[in-house]
C-alpha cells in the first residue's frame, strides 16, 4: 500500500510542481491539498485492487521460500558430502547448486523486478484508480477553484496545511459517488 502511495505522490508531485513552475500569476494562488493515503485506504475498489495483488504476492512468494529452502537444503547436502566426492563430481555438484541458485534469482526477478509481473499486475490494476482518483481532483479543485493540489501523504511534500484547504474527502466523495 505504501509503495503505490508513493509511486502515486511522486507522479502527483512532479505535475503540481511543474504547474507551479510554470504559473505566471501568484496573486490569486488558491491552494488545496489531498491525503492519496486516505483516499487509497477508503476507496473500495482500491482496496479490493490491493487485496488481489497481495494474494498474487502471495503465492509467489511462498514458491520464491520453498525455492530457497530446497536450495539451502541441497547446499547443506552438498557440505556433508563434499569431502567424498571427487573433484569432478565436486564440481559437477557446484555447477547444480549455482544453476538452482540462477534460478531462484531468475524467478525472483521475473515476478519481483521492476519489470517483473507483480509490476505490470500493479499498473495494470492501479492505473484506472489512479487516473479516475485524478479527475476527481481535478472536478473537485475546479469547483472549489483551487490552483494547485498537493498531496500531504508520503515525503513531506506539505510541510503545514491548513485543515480549511484538506479536499480529500471531497475528492473521496466524488469517488464514491461515481464522478456525479
Amino acid at each position: 500500500m505504501q509503495l503505490l502511495s508513493k509511486i502515486f505522490a511522486r507522479m502527483l508531485r512532479i505535475s503540481l510542481l511543474i504547474a507551479v513552475v510554470t504559473c505566471a500569476s501568484f496573486a490569486q494562488l488558491r491552494i488545496g491539498y489531498v491525503n492519496s493515503d486516505t483516499i487509497l485506504k477508503n476507496l473500495p475498489e482500491a482496496q479490493e485492487a490491493q487485496d488481489k495483488l497481495a494474494a498474487i504476492g502471495k503465492q509467489w512468494q511462498d514458491e520464491l521460500d520453498k525455492m530457497s529452502k530446497s536450495l539451502q537444503a541441497q547446499y547443506e547436502d552438498y557440505q556433508k558430502k563434499q569431502a567424498m566426492y571427487t573433484d569432478a563430481t565436486r564440481q559437477s555438484e557446484q555447477q547444480k547448486l549455482l544453476d538452482e541458485q540462477q534460478k531462484v534469482q531468475k524467478y525472483n526477478e521475473d515476478k519481483f523486478g521492476a519489470k517483473g509481473e507483480f509490476a505490470m499486475q500493479r499498473d495494470k490494476l492501479m492505473t484506472p484508480i489512479r487516473d479516475k482518483i485524478l479527475k476527481a481532483i481535478e472536478k473537485v479543485a475546479k469547483e472549489e477553484k483551487l490552483s494547485f493540489v498537493f498531496d500531504k501523504a508520503g515525503d513531506a511534500v506539505v510541510l503545514y496545511a491548513d485543515a480549511s484547504y484538506d479536499i480529500t474527502y471531497k475528492v473521496l466523495d466524488r469517488m464514491k459517488r461515481g464522478g456525479k
